[in-house]
This record gives structure tokens, C-alpha cells and sequence, in this order.
């Protein structure tokens, strides 16, 4: 009995150990990001597809939620499970500024010194729980000119991202720069096929159609997802000892 008992515990602290090994990635953002109802699909968060991109040593809670600014992100205490879950060795993925910016929503707008501070808590307290941040531009909306060149559409709120990833010396990528230049590689009408545009009848879910330009379909937030794995990539961090890499030839 002792003996089966001596191997139980030494199992136990084996499975523990293992644990401990495995990091999180936190991923805190906006309905961009944020993992979909049935009832809304086709419409997905690149969060969603990011999760297949990693191996089995690498956790993925996605925090993010439709419609959360920094500033609701907070009070609605979805940051303190950041705080309160995260460990040394875990990544933290900030994206913010579509609801931030938004001056007609009070609930949610931050101004841009709220918006920066709140940016500077998320870095601040995540090193503080020897988790590693990284910080990124809003993912652009899809917005061309009569000429079929991909517009800004957080000009203001990328910038104030940009300044922040500086002075904290935080890793940092540019999705909204990105992501533009993606649409932009789809050209004015093509890039539609990445977003929610959907007509009336085509979609169970939505039977008056649907014209969108924020949110993604599958496809949409699979390449927006790879945009980020890439970037990831380049950051050259020792989640690339986790990236899954197919075998199949």
C-alpha cells in the first residue's frame, strides 16, 4: 500500500510539474478578437482561429468581448482575471482602441490620456506577475477612397498605442498598418469577402442581410489571426518553441 501510495504521489507531483511548465496566452481586446456565439456566425474573432496555431504546452484564454473598451475592460473586471491568473513565463495580448474611440458612447469611450493610462496599468501590472505583455493597433476597418486605396480608420488611437509601446519598451505590433495593407492587397471589392457582408436571404442568421466592415467571417479572422502569428514570429520570443508545425508534405 505504501508503495502504491509513494507512486500516486510522485505522479501527481510529475502531472504538476508538467503544468507548471505550460504558459497562457491571455488575449484582451473587443469583439474583433472575441470568440462568437453560434447565433452570430458566420461572424468570428481572430481569436477563435489563433487557437490551432499552438502546441499542446500552450493555454489560450481568449477575455475579449464584443463592444469592451480599456475603460469597461476594467470595470468590468475582466482585466482582474488577467491579474489574478496570470504567471511568470505568460504572454498578454492587448488590443484596444475601436471602442475606446468612440465619443458617442460614453460607457465605453476612453479619452486618449484615460485610454494611454489604462494601456499603462495592462503593462504594468502584467510585468508585475512576470508575464510578458504585448501590445497592439486596432485592427483596421475596411474603408477605401474612390481611387480603391485602403483608408485609416484609427489614425488617432493607433498613434496613441505607438506612443505607449515606446515609452514602456513593451513588444509591439502595428495590426492596424497591417491589416490595411492586407485589405489592400484584396483590393475594394475583394476584401469584402473577409468581413460580414452578407445579402438578405444568404444566411440563416441573418435573413436582412448584413453590411459590415468591422467584423470578420471565418475567413477574415483566420488571415488577420495569421497576420498576428507572423508578427509573433518576428518577435522572436519562446513562444516560437510552440508554434505547431505541419507535417504534412
Amino acid at each position: 500500500m505504501k508503495r502504491i501510495l509513494l507512486s500516486v504521489a510522485v505522479f501527481i507531483l510529475f502531472v504538476s510539474a508538467i503544468t507548471d511548465e505550460n504558459k497562457t496566452i491571455w488575449l484582451c481586446g473587443d469583439s474583433t478578437i472575441a470568440i462568437k456565439e453560434t447565433k452570430a456566425f458566420p461572424e468570428t474573432g481572430w481569436g477563435m482561429p489563433f487557437v490551432y496555431f499552438w502546441d499542446a504546452e500552450i493555454q489560450i484564454k481568449n477575455l475579449a468581448k464584443n463592444g469592451r473598451s480599456t475603460k469597461t475592460f476594467i470595470s468590468e473586471n475582466l482585466w482582474k482575471q488577467v491579474v489574478e491568473g496570470a504567471k511568470e513565463g505568460d504572454y498578454v495580448i492587448i488590443q484596444f482602441g475601436h471602442n475606446d474611440e468612440s465619443i458617442d458612447k460614453k460607457e465605453r469611450y476612453a479619452p486618449p490620456v484615460e485610454f494611454k493610462s489604462n494601456l499603462v496599468k495592462f503593462i504594468t501590472e502584467a510585468r508585475l506577475k512576470k508575464a510578458t505583455p504585448i501590445l497592439l493597433t486596432p485592427v483596421s476597418r475596411r474603408k477605401f477612397d474612390s481611387l480603391g486605396m485602403a483608408l485609416e480608420t484609427h489614425r488617432e488611437y493607433s498613434a496613441y498605442v505607438k506612443e505607449v509601446a515606446n515609452e514602456q519598451n513593451v513588444l509591439f505590433i502595428d495590426l492596424d498598418a497591417q491589416s490595411r495593407a492586407l485589405y489592400q492587397q484584396f483590393g475594394k471589392e475583394n476584401s469584402a469577402l473577409l468581413f460580414m457582408q452578407l445579402k438578405a436571404g444568404e444566411h440563416p442568421n441573418y435573413p436582412e442581410g448584413r453590411n459590415d466592415n468591422t467584423h470578420f467571417n471565418e475567413l477574415g479572422a483566420r488571415l488577420i489571426a495569421q497576420l498576428v502569428l507572423k508578427n509573433i514570429k518576428e518577435l522572436n520570443t519562446d513562444l516560437n518553441n510552440h508554434i505547431v508545425v505541419s507535417k504534412i508534405k
